[in-house]
């Protein structure tokens, strides 16, 4: 392959949609266009989803309860930063040894990368890794014109996947399918309990459906998400606003449950599935909204519990829920449009922090 396949833009810099540290304005930026080397791919960038991750880097920190807070500068985010992690590209131009794509190529990025060296990236798990370099994190993502990713390997081919549905699943619908994964095996018929149906929640009650199981109980503060969860196949559901949110869960599912997936996981939700918990039941723990879970250590070992955390999925996990795309086993969630400019990425940001949010939102190009 040539050194660089070609650019079709012809200009040397490009606009990018950037925040800086300790400010929630999201700034037009120009910055060079990045010319590939080596293995690196240049995409132009057509679909741009946006994350509750997105929110969180805007702000700088995450919440750890009594521990206070942890800044992300300590985790080595620099700022001004490009955020923007759910892309479909196409291929613009590609290094010397990019092998296997080609110029105009419609690809989604998996933009979970770890640095390639360590035990968990050789094992195929670079979502595990202590070193990472994830696009729109601690390298510039998708809400740019382009978007530089390192190796053809991140590239997934979505040809027949509606484009804006595609974007969601390298966050969203992957953070949702690891997480399901997770909590299964159980028996199909026990209830396993999805908390927080909001853009990656409802995926998740695809996918538990998709995987072949039966009983699904979705609890929210929204009505009207409530409704979108009956509607990819929750069984039951359940309103957050109840003063004792775990025995109303365990109500609702006819006694403790065997599986509960919180992507809300603040001080309220945590303890309340705890609580809901059977006898060698598991809590997989995904969202990132703050706060701590105390509980008492004798409950911990007499009721045999396993509490697992989760941050989005492996590479090849993605393969795997994009051939259920593929497929047709999923059904597509709501999809909110945008176009991709300074001012829709800031007013996508302020709408996920307001909350109730019903599906997700893609920006485009």
């Amino acid at each position: 392959m040539e050194s660089t396949v070609r650019i079709s833009t012809a200009r040397t810099t490009m606009h990018a949609f950037a925040i800086f540290q300790d400010d929630h304005t999201v700034t037009d930026v120009e910055l060079p266009t990045p010319t590939p080397e080596g293995t690196e791919i240049l995409l132009r960038v057509v679909r741009s989803g946006v994350c509750h991750t997105d929110m969180h880097l805007r702000e700088g920190y995450y919440d750890l309860g009594s521990r206070g807070r942890l800044n992300l500068i300590d985790r080595g985010v620099t700022y001004p930063l490009v955020l923007g992690h759910e892309v479909v590209g196409v291929v613009e131009a590609a290094g010397p040894d990019a092998d296997g794509v080609s110029p105009g190529e419609h690809r989604l990025v998996y933009p979970w990368i770890g640095d390639g060296s360590c035990d968990a990236c050789q094992a195929g798990h670079e979502n595990l890794c202590p070193s990472p370099r994830n696009l729109g994190v601690a390298r510039h993502g998708g809400y740019a014109e382009f978007i530089l990713v390192p190796h053809p390997r991140y590239l997934l081919d979505v040809t027949g996947i509606e484009e804006r549905w595609a974007a969601t699943l390298a966050c969203s619908g992957l953070t949702a399918y690891s997480a399901a994964r997770k909590a299964l095996p159980a028996t199909a018929s026990d209830p396993v309990v999805v908390i927080g149906a909001g853009g990656v929640g409802l995926m998740a009650i695809a996918t538990l459906r998709a995987l072949g199981h039966e009983a699904v109980l979705a609890v929210d503060l929204q009505e009207r998400n409530l409704e979108l969860a009956r509607q990819l196949g929750a069984t039951t559901t359940i309103s957050a606003r109840q003063e004792d949110l775990a025995a109303a869960i365990v109500a609702g599912a006819g006694g403790p449950v065997a599986a509960i997936v919180d992507f809300v996981n603040n001080s309220t939700t945590a303890p309340a599935a705890f609580a809901a918990l059977r006898k060698g039941g598991t809590m997989v723990q995904v969202g990132l909204f703050g706060g701590e879970l105390v509980i008492p250590t004798a409950l911990l070992t007499l009721k045999i519990i396993t509490i697992r955390g989760s941050f989005v999925g492996s590479l090849g996990e993605l393969e795997e829920l994009v051939g259920l795309a593929r497929r047709g086993a999923l059904p597509h969630l709501p999809i909110i449009d945008g176009e991709l400019s300074a001012t829709a990425v800031q007013d996508a940001l302020d709408r996920l922090a307001a909350g109730g949010v019903p599906g997700r939102i893609v920006l485009s190009a």
